[in-house]
């Protein structure tokens, strides 16, 4: 373990012997490049900010910088006390800088010593960094924690959502000819936008219990419509991978329900399956399992689920483990997707359940009370 130093970071008088404001003349204590690197930030330093202009923090900061890295040259770290301000941290980039110019320039300088130099530069800069793990830790337990995760999820969602769109633009050919190759790579972004989109969209919806449905109230819906822009949205994934995604309508297609949460429920069903499934097909069926209920069914022909993933497999913020497929895990590694799908269901009356078979692919499907109606 390297020694530790306590630095005095209390300001000192000037070591200037007579010299300008501009200027940073140390003497004695330090390494003879490092205080003439010193000099040269302060002096462009003064030369950015014009005339008239207070140097007095840059200067105490500047030289406790350079004192600071002549002792962390010699082996000692200095104690993290409170983070700098964010003029030191850009001084020392400066100081860095130029010294190592410098050091590039005087020839008469050892190997050994040019490293060292440059390794207390290292250290003072890791010992007046801000500490991001405390602080982001307090962040996120603080009142406000749940509200920054969504925030940032929302953040992500939006561009992921403007690239999803544009990518899905190209591809179609409705900006001009693509070739197959650019074809593919296209389909590529869309699907990676898509699973990050969805992935941030769980986020938000858990982080608000997940339960909270976007529809206040039943409406009219057609379950036809509903399905096919689901299939719609995964088609590039499907066409990447090679796969069929197809679906089956119920006999009577006009219903009263809630659209925005039975989409979400089979997209997240749908892309799970696509993605944990190498060849083959994913179907979305539907079903009448009494006057006004209808069973969802979302199958896939991939690996399976194994036993010891069952017992977690609604678990959220799980890991996965075992052997994965060509195309990744047997499921999501975080578990948000499940989750979240079994929640909205919860809400809605129903219950998310699945039945799977090792190397024959697995069936996830519920049930939802739809009373029919006769015309939108």
């Amino acid at each position: 373990m390297e020694p530790s130093l306590h630095l005095d970071r209390t300001p000192r008088p000037a070591r200037t012997s007579g010299a300008t404001l501009s200027s940073l003349q140390l003497t004695g204590d330090v390494h003879p490049l490092l205080a003439r690197a010193a000099d040269e930030v302060m002096r462009g330093w003064a030369q950015s900010m014009g005339p008239n202009s207070d140097l007095s923090e840059a200067k105490t900061s500047l030289e406790w910088l350079a004192f600071s890295v002549d002792i962390g040259a010699r082996g000692f770290v200095p104690e993290r006390g409170e983070a700098a301000s964010a003029l030191s941290r850009y001084l020392l980039e400066r100081l860095g800088s130029v010294l190592l110019s410098l050091l590039g320039e005087d020839s008469s300088v050892e190997r050994g010593e040019a490293l060292r130099l440059m390794r207390g530069v290292d250290i003072v800069r890791r010992a007046i960094e801000p500490d991001w793990d405390r602080y982001f830790s307090s962040q996120l337990s603080g009142p406000d924690g749940l509200n920054l995760v969504v925030e940032v999820a929302h953040d992500i969602r939006s561009p992921l959502t403007s690239i999803r769109c544009l990518a899905e633009t190209l591809e179609r050919g409705m900006s001009g000819p693509v070739t197959e190759a650019q074809r593919k790579q296209l389909r590529l972004i869309y699907s990676a936008s898509l699973g990050l989109s969805s992935m941030a969209t769980d986020v938000i919806e858990i982080a608000r219990r997940g339960d909270v449905l976007a529809d206040g109230e039943a409406v009219p819906f057609s379950v036809a419509e509903t399905l096919e822009s689901v299939v719609d949205m995964v088609r590039p994934i499907a066409e990447e991978k090679g796969l069929l995604v197809r679906f089956e309508g119920p006999p009577t297609d006009h219903r009263m329900g809630r659209p925005v949460g039975l989409s979400r429920v089979i997209l997240n069903l749908t892309t799970n399956a696509l993605k944990f499934t190498d060849e083959g097909i994913v179907e979305i069926t539907t079903r009448a399992t009494g006057i006004s209920r209808l069973e969802f069914s979302v199958k896939d022909s991939g690996h399976g689920i194994s036993e010891e993933a069952m017992s977690k497999l609604y678990q959220p913020f799980r890991r996965s483990s075992g052997r994965a497929g060509r195309s990744g895990h047997f499921f999501s590694g975080t578990g948000l997707g499940l989750a979240m799908c079994r929640k909205l269901l919860g809400a809605m009356g129903s219950e998310l359940k699945f039945e799977t078979e090792s190397g024959k692919g697995t069936r996830f499907y519920f049930e939802l009370e739809l009373p029919a109606v006769p015309r939108l």
